[in-house]
């Protein structure tokens, strides 16, 4: 097998992918509606489901698609007609989720919350008391605008308290913070092949509740290509996604599904928390600051200060001549740009950013 051009992408996904994962898309050519092609879905939702959940109660939907496709096939698929969805909204990706409930014309609340401080659970708490008629709470887990870490833990006890449906996008959590549906009380969960399960871009995925997909039978579809209970129900009649699929893809999926298993998702957290680590001492050396406190930090992505007299273009394109791909920001009160720890790398590969780093600095 030759050896590919190595980049290291510090952008939020796609992640950088091994080797392995890229040449497991070179197989013979298949046609999505054969037995073993039906087969290797079965593997992937399987053991993707079995990341975060037990797969007895949870099962793994999944789409060919962006990150967002699955976002907004909950959304749009789940709230009943005659029922509301809180949104928290303290970031990009939280507003993404209201931009989506309002283009399907779906009532929702919106709870606007701090991107770089944690949710205020009392104020969010009294929001749910005043309506009666929320039945679904959506948040982000990791916000990727800034890095900061919503707690899955009091958000699901919340939930429980209210009786109502905890929806999370997990895109950038996902198989690397520890992730326990059941415990977290979380009803659906979105993610995809191309952040930290370290796969190719074209994969998205839904990991839901079995008892909780049961009661989607009651509502009237808002949507067709998207609609979760469609893709739920032909998979288990036909054992094909109801679409033609990302063919290549899904094998490299599967790759990249067997080498999370060998490394483990606590492992590989903790791999990509001594990136982080690495990041921050360096960029402390380098007086840069960043926007959230390492408290309330995921220690996945970072959104950094841009020195003065600094343009993030010119940065980018010193860094991508280098082999090094940088991300911008996406707060609108900050200048910043972004940086991310995950994919195929380690703490090497940030102490030789750092060290370019600190060479354009200068």
């Amino acid at each position: 097998m030759n050896k590919i051009q190595r980049n290291v992408l510090l952008n939020p996904g796609p992640a950088t992918t091994s080797d392995e994962v890229k040449y497991a898309q070179v197989v013979p050519d298949i046609c999505p509606r054969e037995k073993e092609f039906g087969d290797l879905m079965e593997y992937i939702s399987l053991e993707l489901t079995k990341i975060v959940g037990d797969e007895t109660k949870y099962t793994t939907i999944l789409f060919g698609g962006s990150g967002t496709a699955v976002v907004e096939s909950a959304i749009s698929s789940v709230v009943p007609h005659n029922k509301k969805i809180l949104i928290v909204n303290n970031g990009s990706y939280g507003k993404r989720i209201c931009d989506i409930a309002n283009a399907y014309d779906m009532d929702y609340i919106e709870f606007k919350s701090s991107a770089t401080q944690p949710i205020n659970l009392s104020n969010l708490e009294d929001t749910i008391k005043k309506d009666n008629n929320i039945s679904h709470l959506a948040v982000t887990h990791n916000e990727t605008t800034t890095g900061l870490l919503n707690n899955l833990d009091d958000l699901g006890k919340i939930a429980k308290k209210y009786d109502i449906e905890l929806i999370v996008d997990a895109m950038s959590s996902y198989s690397a913070i520890p992730i326990n549906m059941e415990k977290q009380n979380i009803s659906y969960l979105m993610a995809s092949s191309n952040k930290n399960i370290q796969g190719m871009a074209g994969v998205a995925f839904v990991i839901a509740n079995k008892k909780n997909i049961e009661k989607l039978k009651d509502i009237k579809p808002r949507n067709f290509y998207l609609n979760l209970l469609a893709q739920y129900e032909n998979f288990i009649k036909e054992h094909q996604m109801r679409f033609t699929p990302p063919v290549q893809t899904l094998y490299a999926l599967k790759q990249a599904i067997i080498e999370t298993k060998k490394e483990g998702v606590q492992n590989r957290y903790e791999r990509y928390s001594k990136s982080w680590d690495t990041l921050v001492k360096g960029l402390n050396s380098l007086n840069l600051k960043y926007l959230v406190a390492d408290e309330f930090h995921s220690k996945i992505i970072t959104s950094i200060y841009i020195p003065e007299n600094m343009d993030f273009d010119d940065m980018h394109d010193y860094f991508y001549d280098k082999g090094f791909t940088i991300y911008p920001g996406k707060v609108e009160d900050f200048n910043t740009f972004r940086i991310a720890n995950i994919g195929d790398i380690d703490f090497r590969d940030m102490e030789l950013f750092l060290e370019l780093l600190g060479k354009y600095l200068k």
